[in-house]
């Protein structure tokens, strides 16, 4: 039975939530703050968060990267506003999705129950091949790292799975929305626009020259390939 946290302050709404969870064959644990569901996030014993973004003594943030900085937890984030959304996907924060209060709990489940089996996919990647090495890029799968000409550097989890799937695939055209269904899912709040910044974010990191991309190349009106 799968286990999920719910990270939220109020009570009628997280009870809610648990009650459609549990209804659907899930094990369902709530948290009624910041500062105690960081502590059960960081326990890793869930294989899925659903995070408010609003939350007393810590907020949302800076819950979700503690805990991104040590688990690799589906994590899905409410917030009231969409206004939120744009400052999510800024920070980088690595969460999975984003959903907007109000919503209907048949929504949320179908949310929780996608990016449970997306993950279970991308587990099973691993089996396919737990590491990559190409021109000086070291991609270890088991223990999500990645190593550019011996120097490690440090991946949102999207970044990571964004990575490691072209890489999976070197020579072949995906586009942005390829991208964005593969790797985020076509429920997911967002557009393919996501793709791009992530693609931005990871040129920064692993290129030496991001303006002169050795690893991953825009093919103009088609979308991006990982150069083998």
């Amino acid at each position: 039975m799968k286990q999920i946290l719910i990270v939220e302050d109020e009570k009628i709404i997280a009870e809610l939530e648990r009650d459609y969870l549990e209804a659907h064959g899930f094990k369902v644990e709530i948290a009624a703050d910041g500062d105690s569901g960081l502590k059960l996030g960081m326990s890793g014993e869930y294989d899925l968060i659903i995070l408010d973004l609003m939350l007393p003594r810590i907020n949302g943030f800076d819950v979700c990267r503690q805990i991104r900085e040590k688990h690799n937890v589906p994590i899905l984030m409410v917030t009231a506003k969409k206004e939120d959304i744009d400052v999510i996907r800024g920070l980088g924060l690595g969460a999975d999705d984003y959903i907007t209060k109000p919503f209907k709990p048949g929504e949320l489940v179908a949310r929780v129950k996608a990016h449970l089996a997306r993950y279970e996919r991308l587990i099973g990647m691993k089996e396919n091949k737990e590491q990559i090495r190409i021109h000086g890029l070291l991609i270890d799968y088991g223990a999500r790292r990645v190593f550019v000409h011996d120097q490690e550097v440090i991946l949102t989890t999207k970044e990571f799975d964004l990575l490691y799937f072209l890489a999976l695939n070197p020579n072949r055209v995906f586009s942005k929305d390829q991208l964005f269904e593969k790797l985020w899912g076509m429920d997911a709040l967002g557009d393919s626009q996501t793709v791009t910044v992530h693609i931005r974010k990871l040129r920064e990191k692993i290129e030496i020259d991001a303006s002169k991309s050795q690893y991953i190349e825009t093919v103009w009106g088609a979308g991006y390939r990982f150069r083998l």
